[in-house]
């Protein structure tokens, strides 16, 4: 009688507890995430170099030329004429003007040198800078040689220390002069673009899209889709028309 009453469908299995879906897998847990890996860079170009690597790029490339090319030991011995000439100059007398060049000349040079050196020229482009540094180059040589004259003009007797001093503004524009030739390389192999400043010529319109002259008298052709305008409606004939009055 027990197997008789047993007997009906069968008890469905009892589903197993599912894992939660928050708790992540135990291999999950040993998977790091990968770190992204630097983009390949060319070694003479910027690349796309963004933020602090383009910063430390082009502060290397930027000694590297200051330094390779002779411009920042150039500066640095005429930085060096000209303070040993204002050291020579404060037991004597001396013209104002001429304080005034050396001063004048020493803050330009130094604030090349700074410009140079931490690569500041990289990031402003719309300044010429090989030109620029080629005008101040020239101003420099043109300024010194005048102090020179004044230095000279302005004493009758000239003490050793004052004769120094007046050498060592003329070696220091001598290097200015030095300077100048080595601005030189940064031209070389660059030509000037002619015609720069002139228009392009018209373009030619395509030879089907010109309109066919329209002839006096002639109207327009119409425009498929396009309605011809309506008459206005005559006015009506006076009633008393072929009439007798």
């Amino acid at each position: 009688m027990a197997d008789k009453g047993k007997k009906g469908k069968a008890a469905a299995p009892v589903p197993e507890d599912a894992p939660p879906p928050g708790n992540p897998k135990p291999e999950d847990k040993d998977q790091k995430p990968k770190k992204k890996e630097k983009s390949v860079q060319p070694q003479d170009e910027v690349g796309t170099r963004k933020g602090c690597r383009r910063y430390k790029w082009e502060f290397k490339d930027s000694n590297k030329e200051f330094w390779v090319m002779g411009h920042a030991e150039v500066k640095l011995l005429s930085l060096g004429c000209l303070i040993a000439a204002m050291v020579m100059f404060t037991g004597s007398t001396v013209h104002p003007l001429l304080t005034l060049i050396i001063t004048m000349e020493v803050s330009v040079f130094c604030f090349f040198f700074i410009i140079y050196t931490f690569a500041i020229n990289r990031y402003m482009p719309f300044i010429l800078w090989p030109i620029s540094d080629l005008l101040n180059d020239l101003f420099a040589c043109i300024f010194l040689v005048g102090a020179i004259v004044i230095g000279v003009k302005s004493r009758t007797s000239m003490p050793t220390p004052y004769f120094i001093a007046v050498i060592l503004i003329g070696v220091a524009g001598l290097f200015a002069l030095i300077d100048i030739c080595l601005q030189r390389k940064h031209f070389k192999g660059k030509k000037v673009k002619r015609n720069v400043l002139i228009p392009p010529p018209p373009r030619e319109k395509p030879k089907g899209t010109e309109k066919p002259p329209e002839k006096a008298g002639e109207k327009p052709p119409e425009k498929a889709g396009e309605k011809p305008p309506e008459k206005a409606p005559e006015k009506a004939k006076d009633k008393g028309k072929g009439g007798k009055k």
